[in-house]
């Protein structure tokens, strides 16, 4: 096996100048730097990952806890952009990336916590997860450094979108377009929806607009059957909304075809629109408004966060940090009178 001291020797330099040039220290010159590294890599050498963790006593394994009930997986556009921000930013910063088995039918039987400390995971990252979950309490109450995603939880920091002034924003857009008479589908109970649903209630009340009791449903995120179900039955009531809002961008596709089976035009007939931004939403016909969320920067801050908790522990700070979001006109609100 290539020891740093075969390269240092291939080099005519000190096994100390290797080692910086192979962390990319930058009290070394560039040039000096990309010629030890070319010289690694002609060698064969790979780092002895297991001396490494002796002598720093870190993995640099990062575990994900990702369990999404609707079993949508990485095909979740929001979460799979976040998660995938963040691993670039953690392999950049040479952490690998292990996603933690949330099924309860594992055959281990260990919990969460038991598996990280298993695994010896320097940090977790939390998202789309049931958080009443005594397992997932256990473990946010252990000694591992841990951040979530998109929920608050005592003593962590967290990484949030913008919930309550996207929702703020995209009813104002829909009053200003002229409606009045707005219905909206909310997804299931998470702090998330608690939060744009008290935001959507609190600006519609700000702008003196009554929620009649039907116009307020609930759907499952990114159930595209069950918002197909309620928009038909929205539009069969006898004061039907002019504007429908929906829990995500890939729900509203059951609310744009239900529309349409029924013989109604977007926007002209109905207005409809989405949240999350995700790139499909800008290629339908018409290209939907919706509230894009910045997904490249939650999956960075997470990732940021996560390696100052554990590389400079005694610096980080316990806060909730909220990322702001966009809205994104599309054609899907008409301006009605």
């Amino acid at each position: 096996m290539v020891s740093m001291k075969d390269i240092s020797k291939a080099c005519g330099v000190s096994v100390a100048t290797v080692s910086k040039a192979l962390n990319d220290h930058s009290d070394i010159g560039e040039a000096t730097k990309q010629h030890i590294k070319q010289v690694a890599r002609e060698m064969g050498y790979t780092p002895n990952l297991s001396a490494r963790a002796l002598k720093t006593n870190k993995t640099y394994s990062i575990g994900v806890l990702f369990v999404d009930e609707a079993n949508n997986g990485l095909t979740h556009d929001y979460f799979a952009s976040v998660l995938d921000s963040f691993k670039r930013l953690m392999e950049k910063h040479c952490y690998d990336i292990t996603f933690i088995n949330g099924s309860k039918n594992r055959k281990d039987q260990m919990t969460y916590l038991e598996h990280c400390r298993c695994r010896r995971f320097d940090g977790i990252a939390i998202a789309c997860i049931d958080f009443n979950d005594p397992e997932v309490t256990e473990l946010l109450e252990s000694e591992i450094p841990v951040i979530t995603i998109d929920h608050p939880f005592k003593n962590r920091i967290a990484i949030n979108s913008d919930n309550e002034n996207g929702m703020r924003e995209l009813v104002d857009y829909v009053y200003h377009q002229g409606h009045r008479k707005i219905a909206y589908v909310h997804g299931a109970p998470s702090n998330v929806t608690t939060i744009r649903l008290q935001s959507f209630l609190r600006t519609m009340k700000e702008f003196g607009l009554q929620v009649p009791s039907e116009y307020l449903c609930e759907a499952p995120y990114r159930n595209v059957y069950a918002c197909h179900q309620i928009t038909k039955k929205l539009l069969k009531l006898q004061d039907p909304p002019t504007c429908i809002l929906y829990p995500d961008d890939f729900a509203a596709l059951g609310g744009m075809q239900a529309i349409q089976e029924m013989g109604l035009h977007i926007p002209e007939d109905v207005s409809v629109a989405g949240y999350d931004g995700i790139p499909l939403a800008k290629h339908l016909t018409p290209p939907l408004t919706t509230v894009q969320q910045d997904v490249e920067q939650i999956g960075v801050m997470a990732a940021r966060e996560l390696i100052g908790l554990i590389e400079r522990p005694k610096q980080a700070m316990i806060e909730q940090i909220t990322i702001p979001g966009h809205l994104v006109e599309g054609q899907t609100v008409a301006r009605i009178k």
